[in-house]
């Protein structure tokens, strides 16, 4: 039976969304079996937390801080989960016009409260995208798709 990978993204301007995507692409690979679920923050719920065998968080940076779509992602679906996600590894994209930092310390430091493990280094793009940027975003999908396939994480 396959493995389940949750993607859980913000975009606005459409910056994310592209990474996202590219993200998504990554678990496509072919010798790679995983179901994804694929949902904008607002989308997402407890069940898909469940469902998972593994997360990846998308977000802009806004006022140094994750996108209010992904805090209130977290804010929905925390105590729904309380003790039942414990371990369950993730990773981090972040696009931003800053250093990013501000949001990943805060999805850090809420992942320690679902007891979450960080499986992936994150993925920050400051400024214009590249293609080099979408071109580690599709290797961050596929290594946390290969990595929850596996069982490694």
């Amino acid at each position: 039976m396959p493995k389940n990978l949750l993607i859980v993204y913000h975009s606005k301007g459409g910056k994310n969304a592209a990474m996202a995507e590219a993200v998504l692409q990554g678990t496509h690979h072919p010798d790679i079996d995983v179901d994804v679920r694929f949902l904008k923050a607002y989308e997402a719920n407890e069940d898909d937390l469940l469902w998972a065998d593994g997360v990846i968080f998308g977000t802009p940076e806004n006022f140094g801080y994750m996108s209010g779509k992904l805090k209130d992602f977290f804010d929905r679906t925390f105590y729904e989960v309380e003790g039942k996600v414990d371990a369950k590894p993730y990773a981090v994209f972040i696009g931003t016009g800053n250093d990013g930092q501000g949001a990943l310390s805060s999805i850090r430091r809420i992942c320690i409260g679902y007891k979450f493990k960080e499986a992936q280094e994150p993925i920050i793009v400051a400024g214009d995208l590249k293609q080099t940027d979408l071109q580690r975003c599709e290797e961050l999908g596929m290594s946390m798709a290969a990595g929850v396939e596996a069982g490694i994480f």
